[in-house]
């Protein structure tokens, strides 16, 4: 490699639902919203990533903001591919004499199917990736939390993202058993703006919902350092006259606990296919919780209770994907679980 090493530009791209992060020379460069805005008529891309987001339900006709991804798969092909051409042009700023070609690891859903798995490919092909390599989020979150995958014994992740919830038990180097359901954190912010419907009667933007999670979102009703309350404004849907409502985090775990009991019923789909053996290892180390939703407050106490088994939130838990996929890019000949 040596001296054409200036050619070749490697980069490891967690493409998520709600984020998107890239990593280049064991640094995080890109950490932004995976949201584009298109020109409704000649289709160039106006804004990307954070610029996006603010445009999100701002716009006028003739700009469309778009999330290029759902459910953690790509839903709009020419979209994604713009917005991973803007993000790797982030990297290298500045006059190019020309363009290095890119070796990528990019990681995708455990559930994914043979087409999902292509348009990911195709997207990083046409974003001028030479080497394309994929790994399984999970994989990439048990590598980015630090634990020996290769290892005979079981590790279990439970990674709840944008789009997805990858739950998957790890040994030797494999997928053992998994399971990817549609219930995350998408799912969670059309929770509360349902929520914020039928039971306050104001309508509220995705975005508005998003900072409604973040800021007071929790999995319990009772937990031991609540947030301050977070106070939203809109129309009122009977008259359309502006109100102000405080929302507590009681009312968010409320509404939550729906989709919160689907994850722990994947979660014991999972642990029902697991070995004996590896069974035994998950409940003496216990399961780690990656991705933004494992910020939700009290989710790991809410699980412990639930299934007996310790939940242990991991440390930087929405880059723990990005950081084992870099892990991954730098090991790209010694990880036979790599796909080409």
């Amino acid at each position: 490699m040596g001296l054409f090493s200036f050619l070749t530009q490697e980069i490891a791209m967690d493409l998520g639902t709600a984020n998107t992060i890239i990593i280049n020379n064991d640094k995080i460069v890109v950490d932004e919203p995976s949201i584009v805005a298109l020109d409704r008529n000649s289709g160039k891309m106006i804004a990307i990533g954070e610029q996006a987001r603010q445009m999100h339900g701002k716009t006028h006709e003739n700009i469309r903001v778009i999330r290029p991804l759902r459910d953690g798969v790509i839903a709009d092909f020419n979209a994604a591919e713009l917005m991973m051409r803007g993000m790797i042009k982030m990297i290298n700023k500045g006059p190019k004499l020309f363009s290095p070609s890119l070796r990528m690891v990019v990681c995708i859903p455990s559930g994914s199917t043979e087409v999902e798995v292509r348009a990911v490919r195709d997207s990083s092909e046409h974003a001028g990736g030479r080497d394309v390599y994929l790994i399984f989020e999970p994989m990439a979150a048990a590598i980015g939390i630090g634990l020996d995958v290769e290892a005979p014994e079981g590790c279990m992740v439970v990674d709840i993202g944008g789009g997805t919830t990858e739950i998957a038990v790890i040994a030797l180097g494999g997928i053992v058993c998994n399971k990817s359901i549609r219930v995350a954190g998408d799912g969670f912010t059309s929770d509360i703006q349902a929520y914020m419907r039928h039971q306050h009667n104001v309508k509220i933007g995705e975005k508005t919902a998003e900072d409604i999670k973040i800021a007071v979102g929790a999995a319990l009703p009772d937990i031991e350092t609540p947030p301050a309350d977070f106070v939203v404004r809109g129309p009122n849907l009977m008259t359309a006259l502006p109100i102000e409502i405080p929302i507590s985090y009681q009312e968010i775990a409320y509404c939550l606990d729906k989709s919160l009991t689907k994850v722990e019923a994947a979660i014991l789909q999972v642990l029902e296919q697991t070995p004996p053996e590896l069974y035994a290892d998950i409940v003496t180390k216990g399961v780690y919780l990656t991705g933004g939703g494992a910020l939700l407050r009290g989710l790991d106490k809410r699980l412990t209770d639930k299934i007996n088994i310790p939940f242990i939130v991991s440390e930087d838990p929405l880059h723990a994907v990005a950081r084992g996929t870099g892990v991954a890019l730098k090991n790209v000949d010694k990880f036979p679980f790599l796909m080409r």
